[in-house]
């Protein structure tokens, strides 16, 4: 392995797909466990982060966008429904879909979550400079964008 610059060539290493994984694998592992004094698993707090930030969104909509099947989500939404974290509104406009909308019990266990959440991401990034944790994000965007 040699290093130019900030960036070291670790072309005998496992693959980026390989790599992204095992970063995603322990991800969930610790995000469940500082999830779980909480009652909550790291589906489910994707999910009320997405609705967070995109509120009113139908099942298949949010399936897609917190990474789960629609089966998947239909009982993830009612686990999270009777928590009261969130509620199914009929659309005015389309009276055939069910909206899913973040309840002020879903904001709240959102904050309540959200230091234990960002030492988490801390932790994973303190090996980094500020300058590369933008280029990460930088990176893991585009890639996201390139796969979409």
């Amino acid at each position: 392995m040699s290093i130019k610059g900030d960036v070291m060539d670790e072309s005998s290493s496992p693959s980026l797909l390989y790599a992204v994984k095992q970063v995603e694998q322990v991800v969930r592992a610790r995000l469940d466990a500082v999830l779980r004094p909480h009652g909550a698993t790291a589906l489910q707090y994707t999910a009320l982060t997405v609705l967070q930030h995109r509120d009113g969104m139908s099942s298949a909509e949010l399936a897609r966008n917190a990474f789960v099947r629609p089966q998947s989500m239909a009982d993830l939404v009612s686990a999270l429904e009777s928590r009261r974290l969130v509620v199914r509104v009929k659309d005015a406009a389309d009276r055939k879909r069910i909206n899913v909308m973040l309840t002020d019990e879903g904001r709240a266990f959102l904050s309540a979550c959200e230091a234990e959440v960002a030492d988490l991401e801390r932790t994973m990034l303190r090996d980094l400079t500020d300058h590369q944790v933008k280029v990460l994000r930088s990176a893991l965007n585009s890639c996201r964008r390139s796969l979409a």
